[in-house]
C-alpha cells in the first residue's frame, strides 16, 4: 500500500504534484490527457487524487500546510481540524507535558501541533499506508526531528517513557485502530462504514483507552461528541469543544481535575467550567432569547449559561434561555424576540409579509418541520430580514419570531 504513496515523494512526483495544485476538479481529464503524455498514467492519477484531497483539506489546515501535506480521503475525513488539535497541545504544555505517545495518530495532524508546540511525539499507527503518510507529513513540515512515527499495533506499545499519551480511536465501522484508514490515495474516496455511537464499538474499545491513559502521568481521549455522559469515566475531566460554532468533539482528561465537565469554544479560547447547578426553571418567553452554543449543549451547562443570563427555559426539553434584560455571554447567541404565537404558518407568512421580510434565518428545536419547507411555504419577499425558531413553548409548539441583537 505505502506503493501509492512512495512515486509522489519522488523528485518526480514531487514536480508534479506542484504543477497541478489547485487543479479544478472539472479540468481533471484534461489536465490527466495531458500529464500523461510525459508521465506515467499511475503517477498523474495519484498526483491529480492529492490535489483534490490537498484542496479539501485546506478547511481544517489552512492553505500554507494543505499544500505541503499528504492525505487520504479518510485521513481528510477524520483528522483533527488544526485549531482544535493546536489547543489541546497547548493544554498539555500548560500540564508541563514534553513527550507524548500519540496512539491511532491517522495522518498526524494531532502529531503535528504537539510537535510545533516543543512536545516530543511517538505517533503509531498499525496501518501501513497511514503511517507511511503520517511520517511524510511530519519530513514536509519541518518536523521530523520531534516526531516518531511507528507502524504498530498500540495496544502493544510500551508508553512508559512518555509524559503523557493521546488516543484518537476509530470511529467509524470498517476502521481498524486508528482516526485515518484508507487503501486509497484518490480525492474521490470517502469514509468508510457509518459513525460509532457506542464507546466500546470503537477501535480500540473506550475501556482499553481509559486504561492506556493509566499508565502515564496525563492523558487526553478524544471521542465523539455524543458520547453519553453516563460513559465518561469517574476519574476523568470531560471537555467538549466547538470551532465557530460547531461542535467538533469531546476529549477525557486524565491528570487534570476528575468529575469536571467543561465546554470551551474556539477561537478564544473561552472555557466554561460546570458549577453543579440544578436545571433551569421554566418561565414565560421574555423579550431576549439565547441560543447556546453546541458545546454548552453536549456539555450538560445550559444551567450555568441561564445563571449568567439570569434566564429561564421556554420548555423543560428545549436548550432556549429567554430573560428580560438585554445581557449576553459569549456562550450563547442572543436575539430580541418581537412577536410571539402558537404554530401557525398562515400567521407567519402575513407578518413576514407585512414586515417585507425577504431574508429569512429559520432556527429549530423540538420541531420536526424542515427549514427549507417552511421557507417555501411562506416565500419571502422584501428587503428587511428577521429569524424565526420553531420550537416548543411550555409543551406546546410556538413560532417566536426576533433578530439578532444588536441588529
Amino acid at each position: 500500500m505505502n506503493d501509492l504513496l512512495a512515486p509522489l515523494l519522488t523528485p518526480e512526483g514531487r514536480a508534479l504534484l506542484d504543477e497541478v495544485r489547485g487543479t479544478d476538479p472539472a479540468q481533471e481529464l484534461a489536465v490527466a490527457t495531458r500529464l500523461r503524455r510525459e508521465h506515467p498514467a499511475e503517477l498523474v492519477s495519484a498526483a491529480l487524487g492529492q490535489a483534490l484531497l490537498r484542496q479539501r483539506a485546506v478547511a481544517k489546515f489552512g492553505a500554507g500546510d494543505a499544500e505541503r501535506m499528504f492525505f487520504t480521503p479518510d485521513g481528510v475525513e477524520q483528522s483533527t481540524r488544526a485549531s482544535v488539535a493546536a489547543y489541546r497541545a497547548r493544554r498539555f504544555q500548560e500540564l508541563g507535558v514534553t513527550s507524548v505517545a500519540d496512539l491511532c495518530c491517522g495522518i498526524g495532524g494531532d502529531a503535528v501541533a504537539l510537535a510545533r508546540a516543543g512536545i516530543r511525539v511517538l505517533a503509531v499507527d498499525r496501518d501501513p499506508l497511514t503511517a507511511a503518510v503520517a511520517r511524510a507529513n511530519a519530513e514536509a513540515l519541518g518536523l521530523d526531528g520531534l516526531i516518531e512515527v511507528r507502524e504498530a499495533d498500540v495496544t502493544e506499545v510500551d508508553v512508559s517513557a512518555y509524559d503523557a499519551v493521546f488516543v484518537d480511536p476509530a470511529r467509524r465501522g470498517g476502521q481498524s485502530g486508528g482516526a485515518a484508514r484508507s487503501v486509497s490515495m484518490r480525492g474521490g474516496g470517502r469514509a468508510t462504514g457509518g459513525r460509532i455511537f457506542d464507546p466500546e464499538a470503537y477501535s480500540p474499545p473506550l475501556s482499553w483507552a481509559v486504561q492506556a491513559a493509566a499508565r502515564a502521568p496525563h492523558a487526553a481521549l478524544k471521542v465523539a461528541p455524543g458520547i453519553p455522559h453516563e460513559a465518561v469515566p469517574d476519574t476523568a475531566e470531560a471537555e467538549w469543544i466547538s470551532d465557530g460554532g460547531d461542535v467538533k468533539e469531546a476529549v477525557l482528561w486524565f491528570g487534570t481535575e476528575p468529575g469536571l465537565v467543561r465546554a470551551t469554544l474556539l477561537p478564544g479560547p473561552r472555557t466554561l467550567r460546570s458549577r453543579g447547578l440544578p436545571n433551569p426553571p421554566v418561565r414565560p418567553v421574555g423579550r431576549f432569547l439565547h441560543e447556546p452554543d453546541g458545546a454548552v449543549i453536549r456539555a450538560h451547562l445550559v444551567a450555568e449559561v441561564a445563571d449568567e443570563l439570569g434566564g429561564g427555559l421556554v420548555d423543560e426539553t428545549i436548550a432556549y434561555v429567554t430573560a428580560d434584560e438585554a445581557r449576553t455571554t459569549p456562550y450563547a447567541s442572543a436575539y430580541e424576540i418581537t412577536d410571539q404565537f402558537p404554530f401557525n404558518i398562515k400567521k407567519l407568512k402575513a407578518l413576514l409579509r407585512e414586515r417585507e421580510v425577504g431574508i429569512l434565518t429559520v432556527k429549530k428545536r423540538g420541531s420536526a418541520v424542515a427549514p427549507e419547507e417552511l421557507r417555501k411555504k411562506v416565500k419571502p419577499h422584501g428587503p428587511n430580514a428577521a429569524t424565526v425558531f420553531l420550537t416548543r413553548v411550555a409543551g406546546h409548539p410556538a413560532m417566536l419570531v426576533g433578530h439578532p441583537l444588536g441588529e
